[in-house]
């Protein structure tokens, strides 16, 4: 029966399989220590109970927060509801069957069994990163989305690509480059840098086995059930779609958050 920890050390962020124990310290890495802080609910202050709210994810498919007609005509709504109560409904499921199965604690964030993924089975890699992303997606889109973003990810932005339309562009060829299934992510790194790359499958940068690392602020599914009744072969459309919706409120909030740590 496996035991995840959740106090890990750089070591486990940049993708070694080796858990470490409390001793070692997440302390070592700054970034590290303050999104598994944060995901843990450490109440020290609000702020803590705050980051809690907004970095951890549970082992249960959360309500949409809006209709599934709400992002047409971006996203339309047989799409959207296919896609949750369906594709995003059954990795959840699944998902919770691993957790039994394997004797995860599920009172803790998926976060931590995530890090250290490559001590799991592939059902729970599959399922446990299926609904990990679709959380983080549903969350990161809204109907009153679009636009850019403000704030210091917006300088963090300019100072990472150079200019928003950049950002856009290199996210975009990170999307539609991505062989079959997968989603392309902007991240945040180990050392406080934006990055942009891409992951197959249900994969995911948190992921101890996935080659890009880093803390997702935004991702896109570019499974082709995400699109596929409205754009049908054309990805690149539908990539080009998703700036109309994306929640840059939330994305900006994660982004604070971190750095705060």
């Amino acid at each position: 029966m496996k035991k995840s920890s959740f106090d890990v050390s750089r070591r486990i962020f940049l993708g070694q399989s080796t858990k470490v124990s409390l001793a070692v310290g997440i302390g070592s890495s700054v970034l590290g220590s303050a999104f598994l802080s944060a995901c843990a609910g450490e109440k020290s202050s609000e702020g803590k109970e705050a980051g809690k709210i907004l970095l951890s994810t549970g082992f249960e498919q959360m309500p949409l927060a809006y209709a599934f007609d709400a992002l047409e005509p971006h996203i339309d709504a047989m799409t959207m509801e296919i896609h949750y109560t369906k594709h995003a409904a059954a990795y959840a499921k699944n998902m919770a069957e691993a957790a039994s199965e394997e004797g995860v604690d599920v009172s803790r964030p998926l976060e931590e069994v995530l890090m250290n993924i490559s001590q799991y089975s592939t059902k729970m890699r599959n399922n446990g990163g299926g609904h990990y992303n679709h959380e983080l997606f549903w969350k990161t889109m809204s109907p009153n989305g679009g636009g850019q973003p403000g704030g210091d990810l917006a300088e963090a932005i300019n100072g990472a690509f150079g200019s928003f339309e950049e950002f856009q562009k290199q996210f975009e060829d990170a999307a539609k480059g991505r062989f079959g299934s997968g989603w392309g992510w902007l991240v945040l790194d180990k050392n406080n840098l934006l990055k942009i790359g891409s992951t197959p499958n249900q994969d995911n940068p948190l992921m101890d086995v996935s080659d890009l690392q880093g803390i997702p602020l935004l991702g896109i599914d570019v499974w082709e059930h995400a699109y596929y009744l409205n754009y049908q072969n054309r990805r690149p459309d539908y990539v080009s779609a998703f700036w109309n919706v994306v929640n840059w409120a939330e994305v900006e909030n994660r982004y604070e958050t971190l750095m705060k740590g």
